[in-house]
């Protein structure tokens, strides 16, 4: 994606790492939400210093074509686990795995990420669950 390449360039040199990017459309308005992370999490202030890079450099590479509605946010304490890097840091963490269909019954597994592979999410006492049958990985909260 040659936004999410433009974005993550421009964060390169700062403390703040790409963490997701989507561009979706709600009723009439289009949205490209940013979502970024940092050791120690990020504030408004941190959000509003990206967003001000982000939208001037979005706007000198004019490569979205249309308006659209920028938001830059933190992925949340239940942040969702998309890319390998996710999967590497959060090892040890325990995630809330939510499949496409019941498997053996269940479409919903709480337990230890221990990692994944190119066919497999592993979790601590759980057969491994095949990645083709994964509909989303999110950081589990206990309330």
């Amino acid at each position: 994606m040659q936004t999410e390449d433009l974005l993550a360039e421009l964060l390169a040199d700062t403390d703040y790492e790409l963490v997701d990017v989507e561009y979706v459309k709600e009723g009439r308005d289009w949205y490209l939400r940013v979502f970024v992370d940092k050791a120690g999490g990020v504030d408004l202030d941190d959000c509003q210093t990206v967003s001000e890079r982000l939208s001037a450099k979005l706007d000198e590479a004019d490569i979205i074509g249309g308006a659209y509605i920028l938001e830059v946010s933190s992925p949340g304490i239940d942040r969702v686990l998309k890319k390998d890097r996710d999967f590497i840091r959060e090892a040890g963490k325990v995630v809330d795995v939510t499949l496409y269909a019941p498997l053996d019954g269940k479409k919903i597994f709480v337990g230890e990420l221990e990692g994944r592979d190119e066919k497999f999410l592993k979790l601590k006492d759980i057969a491994p669950l095949p990645r083709e049958k994964v509909a989303q990985v999110r950081l589990h909260i206990d309330f």
